[in-house]
């Protein structure tokens, strides 16, 4: 069945890769996101920070609700000088690197709408001319964008209403092989985006009802380290960022895997909320690896730093080669998928497996007692009562 779903997910998130938006100019993909939840028939509003907060439904619970993070902006560039060649020097939007945008084609969006491709270039870029190619250290400085338009002086690409400050976006070059690799820049993260959307599909045709209050929060600024420093509704006590899980040495996750990441350069995540994910993964027969991430920050983070009260946890399909060509798997997004479903029907389960095990003396009253944390589920049953899986309880 999540087969089904995990197909969608990258469907949509093909789609949305579509759809240029580097942090500070995401509001086309922003609403492309609320019209995707929102034909779902999920209440979807746009925030004043130009996020999308999606309710999921469920039940009230003691538990309070779950926040599901990911992130639609991506990295870019902004045009910081027209220069007297008429070319473009950039200056970097989120962790957008040179080396890795060289030789790839760019949009430019002015302010009136006009948009013009180009190049991002070496400058004196020709490898029979420049003796010192191999040796240049690629910058924002070393390079620049060559326009596909007649100009060769900064009057002339003023005229076609090119400044400073419009945007420079990359080409993806999306790409989804018949072995089911998903090869595109900006996987991170609009690939997650996919995969909640995959999540809320299978909510809306297998007619589910959450055991918690769950949200989706879709932000716009992750890329540069505070998308998800607001809009937390109320209520809500874990919040989990469903985001690029890394892939490469030193780290045991592949593409093919979903990735929960125990630690990254911003600490620990919740012991306890990492041990949930390891369990739902387990339980679901998906494919998982705990990785310590090196140098990597999520939206969740951004959460607690803004004071917020919550638990925090970190997954993702793993994805190799971040902030440059990335590539992921559809087998990644599939086990993500199970532990997304595994994690937030949760509660739910551990009630459908008490009405299993001879629990009928077990009042209503008493079982919430068991969620709010007063009695632990092992501790109810004393040794003599306790029979089969009750023990994994």
């Amino acid at each position: 069945m999540e087969q089904r779903y995990a197909q969608y997910a990258v469907e949509k998130a093909v789609q949305l890769l579509a759809i240029d938006s580097p942090t500070g100019f995401t509001d086309k993909a922003a609403e492309w996101v609320l019209e995707a939840f929102a034909s779902l028939g999920f209440d979807a509003r746009k925030t004043t920070k130009g996020g999308i907060l999606i309710d999921l439904g469920g039940e009230e619970s003691a538990e309070g609700g779950l926040l599901l993070q990911a992130h639609t902006d991506t990295l870019g560039a902004m045009v910081a000088e027209v220069k007297a060649n008429g070319r473009l020097r950039v200056t970097s939007l989120g962790g957008m690197r040179a080396e890795n945008g060289e030789t790839e084609n760019v949009r430019v969006y002015t302010r009136s709408g006009k948009v013009y491709e180009g190049t991002l270039q070496l400058c004196n870029a020709s490898v029979h001319v420049n003796g010192e190619y191999a040796k240049t250290n690629r910058t924002f400085d070393t390079t620049e964008i060559l326009l596909d338009e007649n100009v060769s002086s900064a009057e002339e690409t003023r005229a076609l209403g090119i400044e400073t400050g419009d945007i420079v976006c990359f080409d993806p070059r999306t790409h989804v092989t018949a072995s089911g690799y998903i090869k595109s820049r900006f996987l991170d993260d609009k690939l997650s985006v996919g995969i909640l959307l995959g999540f809320a599909k299978y909510l809306h045709d297998e007619k589910k009802t959450l055991p918690r209050r769950t949200y989706v929060h879709v932000t716009v600024y992750e890329e540069v380290g505070f998308g998800g420093s607001a809009s937390v509704p109320e209520g809500v006590t874990e919040s989990i960022s469903v985001d690029m899980g890394c892939v490469g040495d030193g780290l045991a996750c592949t593409e093919r895997q979903v990735s929960i990441c125990a630690k990254d350069s911003g600490g620990p995540y919740s012991y306890a909320v990492v041990g949930k994910l390891i369990d739902a993964a387990k339980r679901e027969g998906a494919d998982y690896a705990v990785d310590v991430y090196p140098y990597y920050g999520s939206d969740v983070e951004a959460t607690l730093r803004a004071g917020y009260d919550i638990r925090h946890g970190l997954i993702g399909s793993g994805v190799y080669a971040s902030h440059g060509y990335e590539r992921s798997h559809m087998d990644g997004v599939l086990n993500t998928l199970k532990t997304i479903i595994r994690i937030s029907e949760r509660i739910k389960q551990t009630l459908d497996k008490l009405q299993t095990v001879g629990a009928d003396d077990l009042s209503a009253r008493r079982v919430q007692r068991i969620f709010s944390g007063i009695w632990k589920i092992r501790n109810i049953y004393r040794a003599d009562r306790v029979v089969g899986p009750c023990r994994n309880l």
